[in-house]
């Protein structure tokens, strides 16, 4: 019994050992290329060369030209707004209708519900880029193509997993909630807006989060969708210090670290918000 006592023990020790070994190796997978990105950003060309990658800067030799190029040259500042524009829009417009997605499929029973919800189930399994050359057809009869108007239709309505998530926050609302404001002469819609909507707030607050950082982060629909250096937003801006004639590895570290910026103060500032949410949802009373 004893011997049994300490082998546990023992097996115990072992694996938080391995736990420990394994997140550590994922933190430092992690972290080291922000760390030499970070560093990259504060030298020249030519310290660039030499030393190491993961050797910092000296305090004293810090290079702030970089970030000064990034900021007049690049535009960051164009982008920021751009972004800043399609975040505010499209988070506002997906949250409402799928909000009202999940309201309709959740509470109201029609024929052929089983089929739109297994058409939104294979909206979310294709791929993206598989859809591409039947969207982008449709993009360029509607006049958005080179507009904001593109990517804020893409973001607002290609993303059917909120639907979902939604669905799962509706379902813990009791029914008896709708009853009583029918009994009072509420509508549907006043029901919805007055009080499933109300109590979708961490679901809302949560998928808005998450949202905006994918928003923030994309390249590839900005990219294509509005070629103009108008409508360039933080990640496209990108594309200017990655090209083989004015590209440099200094400034476009620097370039990255301003990029990353929104994104990490969004996930400090609102990280608690996040998990609130994600454990909300996924909690069945």
């Amino acid at each position: 019994m004893i011997k049994a006592g300490v082998d546990k023990k023992n097996n115990d020790v072992i694996g938080k050992i391995i736990c420990y070994i394994i997140l550590i190796g994922i933190t430092i997978v992690v972290f080291l290329p922000i760390f030499i990105t970070l560093f990259a950003s504060f030298k020249t060309a030519v310290q660039l060369g030499e030393d190491f990658p993961l050797k910092p800067p000296s305090l004293s030799h810090l290079f702030f030209d970089n970030y000064k190029i990034v900021f007049t040259q690049g535009k960051i500042l164009l982008g920021l707004k751009n972004s800043l524009i399609l975040v505010v829009i499209s988070v506002i417009i997906n949250t409402i209708l799928g909000a009202m997605a999940a309201y309709v499929l959740n509470r109201f029973n029609f024929r052929f519900k089983k089929v739109v919800y297994a058409l939104f189930l294979l909206g979310m399994v294709i791929p993206t880029n598989i859809t591409e050359i039947g969207r982008f057809p449709v993009m360029n009869a509607l006049h958005v193509y080179n507009t904001m108007g593109a990517p804020i239709i893409i973001y607002a309505a290609a993303d059917l997993m909120q639907i979902y998530i939604f669905t799962q926050f509706i379902e813990k609302i009791p029914k008896s909630l709708d009853e009583s404001a029918m009994l009072d002469g509420c509508s549907y819609f006043g029901i919805f807006w007055r009080i499933i909507f109300p109590l979708l707030i961490p679901a809302t607050a949560t998928l808005a989060i998450i949202k905006s950082v994918d928003i923030l982060n994309d390249m590839y629909v900005p990219y294509l969708y509005m070629p103009s250096a108008k409508l360039r937003t933080m990640t496209t801006t990108l594309m200017d210090f990655s090209s083989a004639k004015s590209g440099s590895w200094e400034m476009l570290s620097a370039a990255i670290i301003v990029v990353m910026i929104p994104t990490f103060i969004i996930y400090v500032v609102f990280q608690k918000y996040i998990f609130a949410g994600i454990v909300t949802g996924a909690v069945k009373e």
